[in-house]
This record gives C-alpha cells, structure tokens and sequence, in this order.
C-alpha cells in the first residue's frame, strides 16, 4: 500500500536554523519540523498533518524563499 504525501512548504523567507527532525524520524500534528529565522526571530515551521520525514530538501544554514517547499512527509 504506497502512502500519501505531504509537502511542507515555507510561510516566509529566512534561513534555516535548526532542522527539529531529521530524515526517517515522526513529527506530530502541529509539531515543529524546523526554525526559520526571520528579521532576528526564531520562527518554527509547524506541520498541520503529523507523519514520517520523507525528504528534507534543505539543510541548516540553507536561504529559503516563501513557498519554497521544505520537506516531503509520508502521512
């Protein structure tokens, strides 16, 4: 049975701080999957649906624009 996916995409430019779980690892419904710092604030990426992470498609460091997409979850 192939699982559904998820894409988990950027609410705002910045720069990727902290990656919270790393690739194999469960996020819980409206848990942080990693922080974002913006204009000097520390601002975690939620995710609305919990799951499996898939795919991390940036890395610690990384400049991200808005809507750019973060990571895949399996759900």
């Amino acid at each position: 049975m192939k699982m559904a996916e998820f894409e988990v995409r950027s609410e705002i430019a910045g720069i990727v701080r902290t990656i919270e779980v790393a690739v194999g690892g469960t996020v819980a419904r409206n848990g942080a999957l990693l922080v974002l710092e913006s204009m000097k604030m520390e601002i975690p990426v939620l995710v609305p649906q919990g799951g499996k992470v898939k795919t991390l498609l940036v890395e610690e460091g990384a400049i991200v624009a808005e809507g750019q997409k973060l990571a895949v979850l399996e759900i």
